[in-house]
């Protein structure tokens, strides 16, 4: 399906799979880019060191465009820019929005620059900056996410601005990508859903967890870092959301120290990047340390297999998952989905390259 994303990136089919700490790996990414999607390595929890291996492998595995997702606020956000340039990287995505000279730098090396946002007005202020394309994420995803609906402010952003959008936020299968296409949309992006596949790297414990829960099992909350954030409503959960202040504070401090040891931080990186995430932000000092726990308490999940001692982000689309199937079955099954229901409509919604619908087929 041949979308203005798709021309943009160079993939076969509009659907990305987001970057996700501890699960896109290079595994991951290199099933979803053999599949014709847009798989994305999630640097966050590696150091610079092991993104650069992490990028050579899924090189060395397929010729296929894939992308690399990083924190635009990190002390060594720069350091993991020249990476990305460095290895031929084709895409750049961020969590948070980088700053114009960082799109700049990215845009000069002919990096593709695919910012998320949760806001018109955030994907306004990228655009204006020279972003290619804008992931939006309604208050339907996983992870840290917003209360704004998918079918709410996915048309805003589209309406504002004049270039790409990528929707995510309860995406799951064809009919929710044919949906966004005729919202405007360029293509849909995914997170738990790739997470439940047999490609991922996640515990057989940890899927089942998830192909169990309930619309009522998924929850969003602020007790893990002061952001909201949406996931399985699990032990941990309750017992984070019913920890008293100095409780969860020890709890913090000794979690941020066994990240740091992981993943290679010095201590005054890690107080650097924690001034970055409470800029700009209504949280205390308190929920600033506090947020040094979410990435241990994911790995917990994500790589040990701890559902008892981790959290597990998710997207209420959870809920709709019933299956594990390969990332090549999943993109398969997507779109001849997607293209059955354009067969019934009598066309695609799907905008071409200019963003102009195309003529009757559509596809």
């Amino acid at each position: 399906m041949r979308t203005a994303l798709t021309d943009l990136v160079g993939v076969h089919h509009p659907i990305v799979q987001t970057g996700m700490g501890w699960v896109s790996g290079p595994r991951l990414v290199t099933a979803t880019a053999r599949a014709g999607a847009l798989g994305i390595l999630a640097s966050a929890t590696m150091t610079p060191d092991q993104l650069r291996s992490a990028v050579r492998e899924v090189r060395s595995r397929t010729d296929a465009p894939f992308g690399v997702n990083l924190r635009a606020d990190a002390g060594d956000a720069r350091e993991r820019v020249r990476i990305i340039v460095e290895e031929g990287v084709r895409v750049a995505s961020f969590a948070l929005a980088p700053s114009k000279e960082l799109i700049a730098e990215l845009k000069d090396a002919g990096v593709v620059v695919v910012p998320s946002v949760g806001a018109r007005r955030h994907a306004e202020k990228v655009a204006a900056w020279g972003a290619d394309a804008v992931i939006v994420q309604g208050g339907e995803g996983g992870g840290h996410t917003g209360d704004v609906a998918t079918t709410v402010l996915l048309p805003q952003v589209v309406d504002a601005v004049d270039i790409p959008v990528v929707a995510a936020g309860g995406f799951h299968d064809g009919r929710g990508l044919v949906a966004a296409l005729a919202y405007g949309a360029a293509g849909v992006a995914m997170g738990t859903r790739f997470l439940l596949t047999s490609d991922s790297t996640v515990p057989d414990a940890v899927k089942a967890r998830y192909l169990a829960a309930t619309a009522k099992d998924i929850t969003l909350t602020t007790a893990v870092d002061g952001l909201p954030h949406r996931m399985l409503r699990t032990e941990m959960v309750a017992a984070l959301e019913g920890a008293g202040r100095v409780r969860a504070l020890y709890q913090a401090v000794r979690r941020a120290s066994r990240f740091r040891r992981i993943s290679g931080l010095s201590r005054p990186r890690m107080v650097r990047d924690g001034l970055a995430l409470r800029h700009g932000k209504s949280l205390t000092w308190s929920q600033v340390l506090l947020a040094a726990n979410a990435p241990m308490l994911l790995r917990a999940a994500m790589v040990d297999g701890r559902t008892d001692a981790g959290v597990m982000a998710s997207g209420q689309v959870a809920a709709l998952i019933e299956d594990l199937p390969s990332v090549a079955e999943l993109v398969g099954r997507i779109v001849a989905e997607a293209e059955g229901v354009c067969a019934v409509l009598g066309r695609c919604p799907a905008p071409g390259p200019s963003g102009v619908p195309p003529g009757p087929s559509g596809v």
